[in-house]
């Protein structure tokens, strides 16, 4: 595969970039609707057929507003800081390859921005990056419920960050490559299994050998995205409205732009390394149905966020540290040390007896039960506690 010019890569990047805004826009209706349908009730519907000119009526709105500098503010840092979550969120759609290679009047054109050899470290590290947007514009708003909505989002980013990491290590293992485009075409192929003299055919998706690491991705790409129901750094009911409590106008909107094109970029990189991206039945057979398949995953993600949003409340910040560190991660570590022991096995380095299996499935299964149990305990101390 011959890589895009500089030029042409600009303006795949260009496109990339307007299409990730426009879905942006109507992930915002997506879920009112959606939200709408749990709670019994209609949704946006006087803007347009089916409310779906409500994104243009929000933006018209919000760039309408007073743009409002407190006067004990950073006011540089104040007016940049929404910019920094912005940026870093929609660069990370540059990596996300969207199918191979396709041709157009005799030219080669690539379905990617850049096929980045790091490609998911630069998303992860795109999303480390954007927390100093939150962090800041919280410091630099001269408010105690700012600033502690932002040290809440650094305590938290930096916690899931390193499970969101360490969920994709097995991965990485299966595949042998941190690329985006080679993950993708490793799934590509089929999995064949011969049970009871029959043959059986899976697809390769990571999502079937990694079961437990797609369970760990997701529960910290939620929080990772300050979403319900870890959105403690905006949490209204104890912080009045968190980090933007001082930000008005479309300094406000910057930041939910930031935060729903996090959504958007999460569940592309989800559906990529998991789901196989573009793999689908005859995907390679008829242009563009790979790319129909891809955002398809990806509206799947979109809806469980949505439904956890209205479903579940809002943890308290000592139970959101205690998932990420004394739940996921030794669960991460564990998987990760099951998938190296497993391809050990599958390269005959090493020759195990089946009693050994038998035994690591117990003390597994043994840490599982007493993580729960011990959880459970540290929950009932408190509220036996408040009785006393």
């Amino acid at each position: 595969m011959v890589d895009n010019p500089l030029w042409v890569a600009l303006i795949v990047g260009g496109i990339l970039m307007l299409v990730t805004l426009t879905g942006m826009a109507y992930v915002t209706w997506f879920e009112r609707k959606v939200l709408a349908r749990f709670q019994d009730r209609l949704g946006p519907t006087r803007t347009g057929p089916f409310g779906l000119m409500q994104p243009l009526a929000d933006a018209v709105k919000l760039l309408g507003k007073e743009d409002l500098i407190p006067a004990a503010a950073d006011r540089l840092v104040f007016m940049f800081a929404p910019l920094i979550i912005f940026v870093t969120a929609i660069v990370g759609v540059s990596v996300i390859p969207f199918g191979g290679a396709i041709s157009i009047f005799g030219f080669e054109l690539n379905l990617f921005a850049a096929d980045v050899n790091v490609g998911a470290l630069v998303i992860l590290a795109l999303g480390s990056i954007g927390v100093y947007g939150i962090i800041l514009g919280a410091f630099a708003s001269a408010n105690r419920f700012s600033l502690l909505g932002g040290l809440r989002a650094a305590a938290q980013v930096v916690s899931y960050e390193l499970v969101l990491g360490l969920s994709l290590v097995g991965i990485f293992m299966l595949s042998g490559s941190l690329s985006l485009r080679e993950i993708l075409v490793a799934q590509q192929d089929d999995l064949v299994f011969n049970l009871f003299g029959l043959s059986v055919s899976l697809p390769n998706w990571y999502i079937l050998s990694q079961p437990i690491a797609f369970v760990v991705y997701v529960i910290a790409a939620v929080a990772e995205t300050n979403r319900a129901p870890f959105d403690l750094p905006e949490a209204e009911s104890e912080l009045v409205a968190g980090f933007h409590t001082e930000y008005s106008a479309f300094r406000f909107a910057m930041y939910f732009l930031g935060e729903y094109i996090n959504m958007i970029v999460i569940s592309l990189f989800a559906s990529t390394l998991f789901l196989g991206g573009t793999d689908g039945p005859f995907a390679s057979d008829i242009w563009g149905l790979g790319v129909l398949y891809l955002l398809a995953k990806t509206v799947l993600f979109l809806f469980f966020y949505v439904w956890l949003r209205a479903t579940l409340p809002r943890f308290r910040f000592d139970q959101l540290m205690g998932i990420a560190w004394k739940v996921l991660l030794p669960i991460a570590l564990l998987n990760i040390l099951f998938t190296a022991f497993v391809r050990l096995i599958a390269n005959d380095e090493i020759t195990v007896p089946s009693w050994v299996w038998i035994v690591a499935a117990v003390v597994l299964a043994g840490f599982l039960v007493i993580t729960s149990f011990t959880d459970r305990a540290n929950r009932a101390q408190p509220s036996a506690q408040a009785g006393d």
